[in-house]
């Protein structure tokens, strides 16, 4: 059964849309990070205009993470303070990451930037989480204790002015890398239609020690805020928003937020690290294949508007 997706400018199977839909919902519950990383690359690769995946990716997203925070919040895994400090530097950060968009959309250059930045953060990202994480495995195989720091060791960063304490995640440290967290993790977002989660919650376990309980749902409810902001902004400003399309996907992937929320709460520390380098790095690698393979099409040829 084919659909027509107006904004995108093509037909694309019913069935397919909500699949992946289900797909990235499971996903999102599960890990906490949106599922963005995956949903945009997978839209571009059945042929939907970059842009317009990016866009709607942040619809499908905002959707599919309001049950995954509600189910962490419910069950007090979700530290709301420290949320709430990440979000705010998020909501910063995705007003630069619309203004970027529109500049490299209007310049011909998003494409390319989308590639780049997709192909160099999942894999470093991914390589570093893989190495941490199998190391994590063979120490607790092994027997050996992993290094820990004592209460009140802080690094240099946590020492920076106003320091906060978080009772929920049993930490105190300056909310300045935290909201500086959040304005990276909102540009990210919104400049590749991801919810930055692949990002946040890495940086949280290993930076500011969060315990993985919290880590997920926390991780939700910022992922949330920031992506209704930069849906809105995306359907003010880019027009690339295709609702039909963002709809679709909405149904399958809130259904699968609850299934990958409840598989989320079983899984110990290092396997949900391990399972998430592994994700990150398969979808990097896909992305580095695109840019070194010979094209289908070799030829386009494109209108340009001159200025008079």
């Amino acid at each position: 059964m084919q659909l027509y997706l107006p904004i995108a400018e093509l037909p694309l199977n019913l069935f397919l849309l909500l699949g992946m839909g289900g797909a990235i919902g499971f996903i999102s519950g599960l890990f906490g990070v949106g599922g963005g990383f995956l949903l945009t690359p997978l839209l571009i690769f059945v042929g939907v205009p970059a842009p317009v995946a990016v866009a709607t990716s942040a619809t499908h997203i905002a959707a599919s993470s309001v049950t995954g925070a509600l189910t962490y919040w419910r069950r007090n895994a979700l530290d709301l303070k420290l949320g709430t400090v990440l979000t705010i530097g998020g909501l910063l950060g995705t007003l630069a990451g619309v203004f970027f968009f529109n500049q490299m959309r209007r310049l011909g250059h998003l494409d390319l930037v989308i590639t780049l930045a997709y192909v160099s953060l999942l894999m470093s990202v991914g390589c570093l989480m893989f190495v941490e994480s199998i190391g994590a495995m063979l120490r607790q195989k092994s027997g050996k204790a992993a290094p820990v720091r004592k209460a009140g060791d802080h690094v240099w960063y946590e020492k920076l002015p106003l320091t906060m304490r978080f009772p929920r995640s049993k930490m105190s440290t300056s909310v300045i890398p935290l909201a500086g967290l959040g304005l990276v993790i909102g540009f990210i977002g919104t400049v590749l239609g991801i919810g930055g989660g692949f990002l946040v919650v890495p940086a949280l376990i290993y930076f500011f020690r969060v315990p993985t309980s919290i880590v997920v749902g926390t991780s939700l409810f910022q992922i949330l805020v920031t992506m209704i902001v930069a849906t809105f902004l995306h359907a003010m400003f880019s027009q690339a928003v295709d609702v039909l399309l963002a709809l679709t996907l909405v149904v399958g992937g809130v259904i699968g937020a609850q299934f990958g929320t409840r598989t989320g709460q079983a899984l110990k520390g290092e396997q949900f690290r391990l399972l998430l380098a592994m994700l990150i790095l398969i979808v990097g690698i896909r992305f580095a294949l695109d840019l070194v393979a010979a094209p289908a099409d070799r030829f386009s040829i494109n209108a340009t508007e001159l200025e008079r």
